[in-house]
């Protein structure tokens, strides 16, 4: 059964354009140019009950505003949206029981107040009776293991704890639906598998819908099967991550840590150089040739102390995707 769907979604922002100087300013009192630009360009999906839908391209692309109009954050400029049986737009408060949305970027918790008080204010905000908050509160607390952090202020945090927190906060009313807008972005490795992790369990307990956006491929590689990717509002891949991957990620990339500099002319021989800093480097190699180079690295007398095997970044992805879709056409 589809929880979400989305039909010739369009979304433009109206903007005006203003000479410089004092009497570009004057002149833009009596005339102003109207302009408008297409954050979201007819695009059409569905997700299924249980779903973790991976949502993704660069910054500008849509991403954002798209999770925006499914939650009724914004209105749409035309086309349909229905979440759950209902039109985000209207703002039902029966609709707004049944979702949550997460935006790395952006805190809901009150950086002031502890995260119980935050918990308890969200728990009147959402209508949740002592007997469900208590349950899931308990529940999401022990999944999270935060129990220890409580009753100290939000902003005396770490990032990865106040993440945990903003998750438990979202969870509290018991969403079917959650939306993920970057909820990994700035943690720290440990913080962000953590973070992972809690989400493919909480998917598997409670089978809640969840569309995730994200820049880390190991986000996307440990929790998603399907990934839609949008750019320039259009939607240019909907599909499983296995055969985007095969099909686009032609690529990998090896990252080295070396205990001495190493000089980049000497690295340039096992593939094309993606960023060097003399004691580090991320080299591109062929998807076929991972092995052999790896090897070669292991086995050479280079000062390496650590090789790490990555996919290509999301954002490389859109890209060569981008540019195939331009030569067809």
């Amino acid at each position: 059964m589809n929880i979400i769907n989305v039909k010739h979604l369009k979304k433009e922002f109206e903007f005006y354009r203003k000479e410089a100087g004092l009497l570009g300013t004057l002149k833009s009192f009596f005339y102003r140019k109207k302009l408008y630009s297409k954050a979201v360009d007819d695009i059409s999906f569905s997700i299924k009950e249980g779903e973790i839908v991976g949502f993704l391209g660069p910054n500008g692309a849509g991403k954002t505003t798209t999770l925006k109009m499914l939650s009724g954050i914004l209105f749409p400029t035309s086309g349909q949206v229905e979440v759950l049986g209902f039109n985000p737009s209207e703002r039902q408060t029966e609709f707004k029981k049944q979702f949550g949305i997460v935006m790395g970027q952006k805190n809901q918790l009150a950086r002031l107040m502890t995260p119980m008080d935050n918990f308890l204010l969200f728990k009147e905000f959402c209508d949740v009776s002592d007997e469900d908050f208590n349950q899931v509160f308990n529940e999401l607390v022990d999944l999270l293991g935060v129990r220890d952090i409580l009753d100290i202020q939000v902003k005396k945090l770490s990032l990865g704890q106040q993440m945990k927190c903003e998750l438990i906060a979202a969870l509290l009313h018991n969403p079917k639906v959650i939306f993920l807008d970057e909820p990994t972005i700035g943690l720290d490795v440990v913080a962000q598998k953590n973070v992972r992790d809690f989400i493919k369990k909480y998917n598997q307990l409670k089978k809640t819908t969840i569309m995730l956006t994200s820049h880390y491929m190991d986000d996307i590689k440990e929790l998603c099967e399907r990934v839609i990717i949008i750019n320039f509002g259009k939607i240019m891949y909907d599909g499983k991550l296995a055969d985007l991957i095969f099909k686009y990620a032609k690529d990998k990339i090896i990252r080295i840590t070396a205990h001495e500099p190493i000089k980049k002319s000497v690295l340039e021989k096992f593939g094309t150089i993606e960023d060097y800093q003399d004691i580090s480097a991320s080299i591109r190699v062929a998807r076929d040739q991972v092995k052999t180079v790896a090897a070669s690295l292991i086995s050479s007398d280079l000062p390496i102390d650590d090789i790490l095997i990555d996919e290509m970044p999301i954002d490389d992805i859109v890209r060569v995707i981008f540019e195939e879709e331009k030569h067809l056409d």
